[in-house]
Parts: structure tokens; C-alpha cells; sequence
């Protein structure tokens, strides 16, 4: 296999590389920039999807705004060039951490997009957006299922056509006994048929595999309900994650194909990298806003001063005052900022440290020649490393031979989304393979998948590959600098609101209590628009408020909703929650 492999090593950004803000506005047009005026000043502390968001609201509301990032703008979601692959003139490959997903219900962070202008593009960059028309669902040594994904308007209203519809769908679209396929569309019917009340009080502290019992159904049951839809499917794990948490998300899928509360397509992704489809031209408009960057900013301390936070400690800048403080970085790294100081005044904070954070990280596979394997996302359903994929110069607008050395056709990009199990050629986790044998034994499961019946991959036609770069190998097992929350049942009550006892003290970030309650960039896009609302509250700002857009519901089945919630109230299961 004659393969390169390209690595990157941790760079440090230069101390105000970015932070040209208001400053360099004021340079391109010969006005100086203006202080704003006492109390409107904001430290967004952290540049990820939440701090941006933050940042973009506060600005459009007139305050002063700095974001301390301390590595690159973006967070998770950003684009990451392979350094060194660039020739004559053409811009190195483009990584990432993972690929990125826009499903339909997403309507906070696609609102958010369209309001970052991009020429040519009437809805700004939410033009980039596009929806992929198929997905695969592919078996090891069985019959692979391409999936047509389905369009809108789908006459689904009462009770037995969802159960009915359900039934046909999984039926054939797995090798599920039709008994068991009828089973798991009546769990889905006793989730949506659930008034809120015994969302929180019953299914929020029922584990989704106890809900759909699947340690007592056939190995299909469990590889396609307990663990595809979950592991693979939202990065959760299906004994941990709560049922409310997943039956909502399976809620939204299902609701996109009837019309209901979607914004698009049920399944969309970017028509070119990251950065260039969406990171770049947001940091360009928050720039033109007068948002201020510095990178290499890494927040160290939050300084209690008067029941209040008085500044934030920030390596390479020092003590930063600021009016009104927005926490907007990842939970591993924002509950390190909970000092005894903090937690005296907010002691709920505390509960943080009982999130969970677990792996889900990528690599991207180039080759010389055009892939066929999917016109949208595939899943390798038997992968014992949960690995999911798309490729992806069927999509880019700008195709991937304008990259490295011009001789790129195509970019595989993988999920791996499981790295505890032991894989199939070294049998050890991905937590415990070099870098060369995480790529060897990811090369291994895809072709167990994909050459089984025909030969889609070929080592011949492989250029290099990358790994994400928070993936590094630390005395003989990897360190992870990106961890992702996990869902865990009863979790919600760990997680803060955006606002607490801190009067100047704001929280951003897919760990903070939102509708939406998975780690995703609607969440943390979310969360910071709660955050903003309350930093309204607080200032007394007559700015109009963040609009928030929330999961929808089936209507039709709102009056068993309504029925439900008597049903709770006198301690009797749902109508639909009997033995099958």
C-alpha cells in the first residue's frame, strides 16, 4: 500500500495575529475606532461555534466584544490544513476533526447562517448548505442498503399510520424480523406519545437500551436500534444515553419527512471545506461587526472580585476586565475554571464535573481516483469501531485537485466513533493503535464492509491520509485534546443554565441545558443565544432578544400528549407502553 501519511504538530498562534477588530476597521476607512460606552464591554472566552455565535449576537447588539481563543477560530468544526501538502501555489489538503452535519431540524445555527453575508449568495453562507440524496448502510459480508432519503409533506398524522409507516421502513431497510421491527416502532410511538412531564421524570433516567430492551432482542435489533442509532448516528452510547435525549433526536429525524419543524433537507452537509463554506466568512463579518480576536489565548483563571468576576487570567495576555464575562469552551476545559472562589458563589457548578466526556474524532483517507460508494453518508453497521463516513468532492464546489499536489480526486472523511473496542486487525482499541495502526485498522473495517461484494477501495488508489491532530501518542496510548460530551440518563441535572448566581457570569456550550441536549453545533449555537438573552436581562439592554427556535412535535399526536400527561400524573405508563 503505497500510502503517505501527513501529521501535524501543535503550532502556537502568534499573540494577536487575528485581533484586528475594530482597529483594522478603523484603518481601512481612516475613522478611529470608538470605545463603547461603560457596561458593554464582553470577554467571550473561547472561539468554537458557541463563542462565535456569542459574539456575533453581542455585536449585532452594539457591544464591545473580544474573543480569547487559544488555538484556532472555529473550535471543533473548523477546517485543519495538512501542513506541507501544498504545491505551486495551491493551498495544503483540508483536514478536520470530523466531518460536519446539518440535519434538517437544525434551525438556531442555519438562522445564524444566514445572517453571514457571502457574495453571490442570497441567504449568505446557508446557501452552502446542501442536502444528500442517499445513505448507505453497509454489512460485512452481507447486502449493503442504499437508502433513499425521503422528501417532505408525508400524510403520517395518527397513531397507527406512524406505527405502520415505521414498521414498513425498518423492515426494509434492515434484515430485522418484521415482529421486532413492529416492537421498536411502538417504543418510537410510546417516546412521541409521551407528554413532557414523563420525558423528564421517567425517560431522562431510562438508559435508551433499556427502553427498547435490546439486550433481549436479536443481534440485528441491537446492531441497527441500540447501537447504529446511537453510537454511529449521534455519538452516543446506547447504555448510557438517555431515552429522552435519543428518542427526541429519533423524533426530529422522523418529523423532517413529514414537514415538521425542519429547515431543510433531512440531511445536509457543506459544499466545500469548513472554513472556506462557513468559518472564514463569519470570523470576516465579525470582524466587520468589530468583534476583536486574540488567539493563542488560553484562559486560565476566573479572578472573584466583589461577588462578581473581576477579570479572567489569560496566558499571553495577562489580567483581562471586561463588564461581562461568556464562558464558551468545551466542558473538560470550563469546569477547570471553577475555583473555591467560584464555586462559593455558584456551588451548582460543582455537578459539572459529573458530565461525561468520551472520543469521537476523524481522519480523512485522499485517492487518486473518484470513490463510489455513497451519494451521501455511509455507516458500517459491524464496524466494532463505529466508524461512519462520507466522501466528498462530489459535493465541493471547489473540487479537491485545486489542493495539495493537484493529484488528489477524492477525500474519504471517517468517523471513528467507538476507539474502546478492540478492532479486527490488531485487536486493540483505537485508544491504545499508533497513528499508522489506527489508519491500518480503519482500512481494514471499510474493506470488510465495502470490497465484500465488489472492490471499492484499492490501495493503489490511495494518496495519504491525516489524523485528526487532537489525537496524540503519549508513552503508549494516545491523549485526546477534543473529547466530546456524551449524553449519560439523568444528566440533566449536572447541567447548568446559561446564567446562575454570578451576576456578570455567562455560560455557552453544548453542555449547557438546552432543547436540543446533545453535544452538537445546534446546541452550542443554542446555548449561546440563551447566554446572550440573559446578558440582555442583566444590562438592561432594550436590544430585542435572541430568537430561539425548538424541537417540534408531531401535532397529530398531541392529544395523546395531552392524555399522557394524566396518565403520569396518576402513576400509570403510557397508553401505548404494554408488553408486545
Amino acid at each position: 500500500m503505497a500510502e503517505q501519511r501527513w501529521s501535524v504538530s501543535r503550532r502556537n498562534f502568534l499573540h494577536g495575529t487575528v485581533a484586528a477588530g475594530v482597529v483594522a476597521a478603523g484603518a481601512v476607512t481612516g475613522v478611529p475606532a470608538k470605545a463603547a460606552p461603560p457596561g458593554r464591554r464582553v470577554a467571550v472566552l473561547g472561539g468554537g461555534v458557541a463563542g462565535l455565535t456569542a459574539a456575533h449576537e453581542l455585536a449585532e447588539r452594539g457591544f464591545e466584544v473580544t474573543v480569547y481563543e487559544a488555538r484556532a477560530l472555529g473550535g471543533k468544526a473548523r477546517s485543519i490544513p495538512v501542513a506541507g501538502t501544498g504545491r505551486d501555489g495551491r493551498p495544503d489538503l483540508p483536514g478536520e476533526h470530523g466531518f460536519r452535519f446539518f440535519p434538517g431540524f437544525y434551525r438556531n445555527l442555519p438562522d445564524t447562517m444566514r445572517r453571514i453575508p457571502l457574495h453571490g449568495n442570497a441567504d449568505g453562507v446557508w446557501n452552502n448548505l446542501i442536502a444528500v440524496p442517499e445513505a448507505r448502510f453497509s454489512r460485512r459480508g452481507g447486502d449493503d442498503i442504499s437508502l433513499a432519503l425521503p422528501g417532505s409533506g408525508l400524510p403520517v398524522t395518527t397513531a397507527d399510520a406512524v406505527r405502520e409507516t415505521l414498521t414498513a421502513s425498518i423492515t426494509t431497510t434492515s434484515r430485522m424480523p418484521p415482529e421486532e421491527a413492529a416492537y421498536f416502532a411502538n417504543r418510537l410511538l410510546v417516546f412521541n406519545s409521551s407528554c413532557q412531564a414523563r420525558r423528564f421524570g421517567q425517560w431522562e433516567h431510562t438508559s435508551w437500551r433499556d427502553f427498547v430492551q435490546g439486550h433481549r432482542r436479536s443481534r440485528e435489533f441491537r446492531a441497527i436500534v441500540a447501537r447504529t442509532l446511537t453510537s454511529i448516528m449521534v455519538a452516543a452510547k446506547e447504555d448510557l444515553a438517555s431515552t429522552r435525549t435519543i428518542g427526541s433526536m429519533g423524533e426530529q429525524f422522523l418529523g423532517n419527512p413529514l414537514g415538521i419543524g425542519n429547515d431543510g433537507g433531512l440531511d445536509r452537509v457543506l459544499n466545500n471545506a469548513t472554513n472556506t463554506a462557513w468559518i472564514d466568512p463569519w470570523v470576516a463579518h465579525l470582524r466587520g461587526l468589530g468583534v476583536r480576536f486574540e488567539l493563542g489565548a488560553r484562559v486560565t483563571e476566573l479572578v472573584v472580585r466583589d461577588r462578581r468576576i473581576g477579570a479572567a487570567r489569560v496566558t499571553g495576555v495577562g489580567e483581562v476586565e471586561a463588564d461581562y464575562f461568556v464562558v464558551a469552551m468545551p466542558v473538560e476545559h470550563a469546569r477547570t475554571l471553577w475555583s473555591a472562589d467560584v464555586l462559593e458563589l455558584a456551588p451548582q457548578y460543582a455537578a459539572m464535573d459529573r458530565l461525561h466526556v468520551d472520543w469521537m474524532n476523524g481522519m480523512q483517507l485522499y485517492f487518486l481516483t473518484p470513490l463510489r460508494i455513497s451519494r451521501g453518508h455511509a455507516a458500517y453497521v459491524d464496524s466494532p469501531w463505529s466508524l461512519t463516513s462520507i466522501s466528498q468532492n462530489q459535493l465541493w464546489t471547489r473540487k479537491l485537485a485545486t489542493f495539495g499536489d493537484g493529484s488528489v480526486a477524492d477525500c474519504l472523511s471517517v468517523d471513528i466513533s467507538d476507539w474502546h473496542t478492540p478492532g479486527v486487525r490488531y485487536g486493540k482499541p483505537a485508544v491504545e493503535c499508533t497513528h499508522e495502526e489506527i489508519f491500518r485498522e480503519v482500512w481494514a473495517q471499510l474493506s470488510e464492509h465495502l470490497n465484500d461484494r465488489e472492490q471499492l477501495l484499492r490501495p493503489a488508489d490511495l494518496h495519504s491520509w491525516f489524523l485528526d491532530p487532537g489525537i496524540t501518542w503519549q508513552g503508549g496510548r494516545n491523549a485526546n485534546a477534543d473529547p466530546l460530551l456524551i449524553n449519560t440518563a439523568g444528566s440533566w441535572d449536572h447541567r447548568p443554565e446559561p446564567h446562575g448566581p454570578i451576576e456578570n457570569l455567562f455560560l455557552a456550550g453544548d453542555y449547557v441545558r438546552t432543547d436540543v441536549d446533545l453535544a452538537t453545533m445546534e446546541g452550542a449555537n443554542e446555548s449561546a443565544r440563551t447566554a446572550v438573552n440573559a446578558l440582555l436581562d442583566v444590562a438592561g439592554s432594550a436590544a430585542p432578544r435572541c430568537e430561539l427556535f425548538r424541537l417540534s412535535r408531531t401535532p397529530g399526536l398531541e392529544p395523546l400528549r395531552v392524555l399522557d400527561a394524566d396518565r403520569y400524573a396518576k402513576g400509570l405508563p403510557n397508553l401505548f407502553d404494554v408488553p408486545l
